[in-house]
């Protein structure tokens, strides 16, 4: 009787320790960034909480400014939907339209057809290149800011000689109107517009920050008095912020996903996506060829063919493992009967050595040898049978 020794084993699997080694560092790198990004969400959504909403008291809203207006008889009413800022318009109103880029492009044009011929006075605040082109046509925002907040008026307009320098830095214009008023340039350009309308007596005035509507810089430089008077012409002021529920907008084709997202998320996503190639094949290039490597436990070669043999089965890769158990018999044959193992997997050389040493046919032989897959689980084992029997009356001969 005979004993088989047991060789010894030794667990491959990783401990928790190991696991934490291993991922400390990835883990801890996820947690830096997930703590930055909620830090910046949170600094973002309160440094401009309430931002030129002339009810807010924060150093970002407009409050202060309606104030004064108020103290001067002009009333200030806001609005939120383009609805009630078209129905506004009116001779004896300014409407205030505090984010412009927020509409939509059929929101824009709208606003400009119910404000054009009212009368009264439309103030576009920071409106950038495609919002001012439709809310006020005839302008054009220059893709540089200005290097400067603090600017003087230098122009003939009456307010901006009166309230002198003002912090409007910030977008800057070009207009084709030549009987517009082009105050407080920086190099050249000017940061502050008033475009006189074609008839009616009123006006769109343009205006490249919000800076002199904010609480916290109300008080400084002529700020006060170039807000107080471009927003005082008329004894009422409409103050529209827009919104993103507002139902005028799902009028507008734009309405996709895409649509919705600003320009540079999306180029930033495509430069995420590039960077991310490149480091696949820099890291790809890291990688040198394949190292035979000892295991820590003795694998017999039967466990190691019935593995493979299960993981062809999970696949249901019949062809493959036909072609794994053809191509091992094959080379098994071919010494068996003087073929040399270079040609054990060419038909021409290989077939017509077993037909002379077998003396059987070569047709049956060519099918078993180099047929096509077989088409089920059952044609694979009678496959495997048939190739055994070959091979054992070819050793027996």
């Amino acid at each position: 009787m005979t004993t088989e020794a047991t060789l010894p084993t030794t667990s491959t699997t990783p401990t928790a320790r190991q696991v934490w080694t291993r991922a400390r560092g990835i883990t801890l790198a996820v947690v830096l960034i997930l703590a930055a990004a909620v830090a910046m969400a949170a600094v973002g959504s309160t440094a401009r909480h309430g931002a030129l909403d002339p009810r807010s008291v924060d150093p970002y809203g407009s409050r202060a400014v309606a104030r004064l207006l108020a103290d001067r008889g002009v009333s200030t009413r806001v609005v939120t939907t383009l609805d009630a800022a078209r129905a506004a318009a009116g001779r004896d109103t300014t409407v205030l339209v505090a984010v412009p880029d927020l509409l939509t492009g059929g929101q824009q044009s709208r606003l400009r057809e119910a404000t054009a011929a009212s009368g009264g006075r439309t103030v576009l605040v920071a409106a950038g290149g495609s919002s001012v082109e439709r809310l006020a046509p005839g302008v054009t925002a220059d893709p540089a800011k200005s290097p400067h907040s603090t600017l003087a008026p230098d122009c003939a307009l009456a307010e901006a000689r009166r309230a002198g320098s003002a912090d409007t830095g910030g977008i800057r214009y070009t207009t084709t109107h030549l009987d517009a008023d082009s105050c407080y340039p920086s190099q050249r350009l000017a940061t502050l517009l008033r475009i006189p309308a074609a008839s009616g007596g009123g006006d769109t005035v343009v205006l490249g920050a919000p800076d002199i509507l904010y609480n916290d810089r109300l008080d400084e430089q002529g700020n006060a008095s170039l807000a107080l008077q471009l927003l005082g012409s008329r004894p009422h002021l409409v103050w529209y912020l827009p919104s993103l529920s507002d139902s005028s907008a799902t009028d507008d084709q734009r309405t996709g996903f895409l649509d919705l997202l600003p320009p540079g998320w999306l180029w930033g996503t495509l430069q995420l996506f590039v960077a991310a190639v490149l480091a696949a094949f820099w890291r790809a290039r890291r990688f040198g060829p394949l190292v035979p490597e000892r295991l820590p436990v003795a694998i017999r070669a039967s466990e190691t063919a019935e593995g493979r043999a299960r993981l062809y089965r999970k696949a249901n890769a019949r062809d493959r493992a036909a072609a794994a158990l053809r191509s091992a018999t094959r080379t098994r044959l071919a010494p068996l009967v003087g073929v040399p193992l270079s040609q054990a997997h060419a038909p021409e050389a290989l077939l017509p050595a077993l037909s002379a040493h077998l003396a059987g046919e070569g047709q049956h032989l060519h099918a078993l040898l180099f047929g096509p897959p077989p088409g089920d689980d059952a044609a694979l084992v009678a496959l495997t049978d048939q190739l055994d029997a070959l091979e054992r009356e070819v050793r027996r001969s």
